[in-house]
Order: structure tokens, then C-alpha cells, then sequence
């Protein structure tokens, strides 16, 4: 018979964004928390605090911000199918991140790409300086 391990019922901060795959190891976690871009129902915690379903937390990460709501804890890290049940997000905060992505996108489209020349143009660069 196999014992079924019982239900978590509170987690480390640091453990829970890992495992929920915002950051990829521990330590990166810890970090951002002891740095203030993790915050508790709205204050300031240590990577050591527990947590439990129904906490709020706010993460910013990369210019990015995510409003989620706990509803699952796991202590092993899990694929990212799995990792997205583990929280719910804000409705605003999809729209907020999603207006941010596409802000983004277009200050990148509209930058001057300064690209490599290909080999081609490296022949008619080095021709060029040639003649001179």
C-alpha cells in the first residue's frame, strides 16, 4: 500500500514561486523577494514566510507586473502545464501585462536593427575599400 502524502497547507514564498515556475531556481526567487519585487498582501516579506491558498501576491519581474491569487501549493516543481494551476491571475493584470508585451513589440519593430553583414555585402565592403 502506498501512503498518500498529506495536502500542503503552507509553503515557503521562495519554494511556491519556483515550484509555480516565475523564477527558475530558488535562489533567483529569494533573491527578487529580498530585493522587493515580491510582495504579500501588499507588504513586504522574507523568502521564508509561509504561505497558504487565498494570499495575494504582487511579482514584478522584467518590467512586467502579475497580480495572482494562491490556490495551490506544491513543494516539487512541475511541468508548466501543471504550474499554472497553482495561481489565478487578476483580469486586469493579464490585460495590463498583454498591453505591455505589445508595447514592446513595437518600440523593438520600430528600433534601427543593426544586423551582421552577410557575406555578400562583407565581399562588396571589402571591394569597396579596396579601390580606394
Amino acid at each position: 500500500m502506498h501512503k498518500q502524502k498529506p495536502a500542503l497547507l503552507k509553503l515557503r514564498l521562495d519554494k511556491w514561486l519556483w515550484a509555480a515556475r516565475f523564477y527558475k531556481t530558488r535562489r533567483l526567487a529569494s533573491e527578487a523577494i529580498s530585493g522587493g519585487k515580491v510582495h504579500l498582501n501588499q507588504q513586504r516579506v522574507k523568502p521564508s514566510k509561509e504561505i497558504q491558498p487565498d494570499d495575494c501576491l504582487q511579482i514584478s519581474k522584467n518590467g512586467y507586473s502579475w497580480d495572482i491569487c494562491i490556490i495551490g501549493l506544491n513543494a516539487q516543481r512541475r511541468p508548466a502545464v501543471e504550474a499554472v494551476l497553482l495561481y489565478q491571475e487578476d483580469a486586469q493584470s493579464i490585460a495590463r501585462r498583454q498591453a505591455q508585451i505589445a508595447l514592446n513589440k513595437d518600440m523593438h519593430a520600430s528600433a534601427p536593427q543593426s544586423e551582421r553583414p552577410n557575406k555578400k555585402q562583407r565581399r562588396q565592403i571589402h571591394r569597396f575599400k579596396q579601390s580606394d
